[in-house]
């Protein structure tokens, strides 16, 4: 079974039903440590100065490593938004917000892996990406008064810091991660690597 998505020309630009899956399925891992993260999140929110803000990349992995594997369009926006539903379920409410995260989140990945035709899986993309959406996510915390109390060097410190996390964890640490898996064979369940994968890495 092939899925039509984003206006694919032909059956190899469609996603299978098997990648949908996998991409669910990476986001339910995620959505699990998403939830675990807020735990780091918040021992480093004791030191101040915005340190937690180091951490936040974590939270813009699934879409990023996703795409790594599956590099297709709306694979990103698939594996974010379901990670953002799947922290809700695993938190036992719905949050708005963490949706509208997600979204957005998945939307700024696809961006950039569409200015690059989503045929490369270079450290580059993936730390742009990173970075991309760490970007967007600064006018969400604005519009939920998130950055109400935070303002002058400290909201500087805010912005630096959360988008050195973008650049780190959510980019090199998942194209490392991915990298990995290429290399232990792991993704040939559903993605076969090629040499010329490799050298795309």
């Amino acid at each position: 079974m092939v899925v039509r998505f984003l206006g694919g020309n032909n059956m190899s630009k469609g996603l299978k039903l098997s990648e949908i899956l996998v991409t669910v399925l990476i986001a339910v891992v995620f959505a699990i440590i998403y939830n675990l993260w807020w735990f780091a999140y918040n021992v480093a929110q004791v030191a101040g100065v915005h340190i937690e803000q180091l951490t936040y990349g974590v939270w813009f992995m699934a879409a990023i490593v996703a795409y790594l594997i599956i590099p297709k369009p709306g694979i990103a926006l698939i594996a974010e938004f379901a990670a953002g539903a799947g922290e809700t379920i695993v938190m036992g409410k719905f949050d708005i917000p963490t949706i509208v995260y997600a979204i957005l989140q998945g939307l700024a990945c696809e961006i950039i892996f569409a200015i690059f035709k989503y045929k490369s899986r270079s450290l580059m993309v993936a730390i742009l990406a990173g970075l991309a959406t760490a970007l967007i996510s600064f006018p969400v915390d604005y519009y939920y008064g998130y950055l109400a109390e935070v303002a002058g060097w400290n909201l500087l410190l805010f912005i630096i810091f959360r988008s050195i996390s973008g650049i780190v964890i959510a980019g090199l640490l998942s194209y490392l991660i991915v990298k990995a898996l290429d290399q232990t064979g792991v993704t040939k369940l559903f993605r076969p690597a090629s040499q010329k994968d490799y050298d795309n890495l």
